[in-house]
């Protein structure tokens, strides 16, 4: 007789006796597939993609069969996940408040940055980023080329515009430039990492801690991407679109 390896493993054994004592719903097609997705988000941020989707159906107290007639394998549900967690939760509005020039630059980006933090400081959305990482695969680059264009790319324009530095295509963005907003960026989402993989204590006021990172960078980082892009003659002996302070 083959003996299953999860009746080899107590905890399986008491999640197998749990879902078993649960009794089954019938639910319409659409509320199933909210449940199963619901549960994947917990089940692929406490345990990783390595995850099986049969431990995941076992949860869910349904068959793997069943769970494969909506999602037809496992990474189309992987694919899912991320739409539910990273691509759902970005809000376009970002976008257009980075941009907001009837506001100084420094309000923007403290708004913008209390606003992320407030979506990302999740668990299921800094364990999830972490394993997809560790996973390999396109699911990171993509929400990391969606973050570069839709928001770094805006910060530069606001920074430069904001000092009277040259725009593209007189003098494109540099890499540089980059790599200096991911310094705030990444800041921030190691807040997150602290809290939710390290277990370390994180502070109680985020909005202060926030406010005092974009100050930093508002007093740092425009200085030295002015000795990076040139002046832009134009604008010279004109006044900032918005101040920093």
């Amino acid at each position: 007789m083959t003996i299953d390896p999860a009746d080899r493993d107590p905890r399986r054994r008491a999640d197998r006796a749990k879902a078993a004592a649960r009794p089954r719903r019938r639910l319409p097609p659409d509320q199933r597939e909210r449940l199963i997705v619901e549960e994947a988000v917990r089940f692929f941020a406490e345990v990783g993609f390595e995850g099986h989707t049969r431990d995941l159906a076992r949860r869910l107290n349904i068959t793997q069969p069943l769970l494969y007639r909506y999602f037809p394998s496992k990474e189309a549900l992987i694919d899912r996940v991320y739409q539910e967690v990273y691509v759902n939760r970005w809000n376009p509005a970002w976008e257009t408040l980075i941009e907001d020039r009837a506001q100084p630059l420094k309000q923007r980006l403290i708004a913008y940055y209390r606003d992320y933090a407030r979506t990302i400081l999740d668990a299921h959305w800094i364990r999830i980023f972490l394993f997809a990482g560790l996973k390999g695969g396109s699911l990171n680059a993509r929400l990391l080329d969606m973050v570069r264009e839709r928001i770094f790319t805006r910060v530069i324009r606001e920074i430069r515009l904001d000092r009277g530095l040259a725009m593209p295509p007189a003098a494109p963005f540099t890499e540089t430039e980059y790599e200096l907003v991911w310094g705030l960026h990444a800041s921030i989402f190691y807040i997150g990492i602290r809290k939710w993989i390290y277990g370390l204590p994180i502070p109680d006021d985020i909005d202060a801690v926030i406010d005092a990172k974009v100050a930093a960078f508002l007093e740092g980082v425009p200085a030295v991407m002015a000795r990076i892009a040139p002046a832009d003659p134009a604008a010279r002996d004109q006044p900032p679109a918005g101040s920093a302070s």
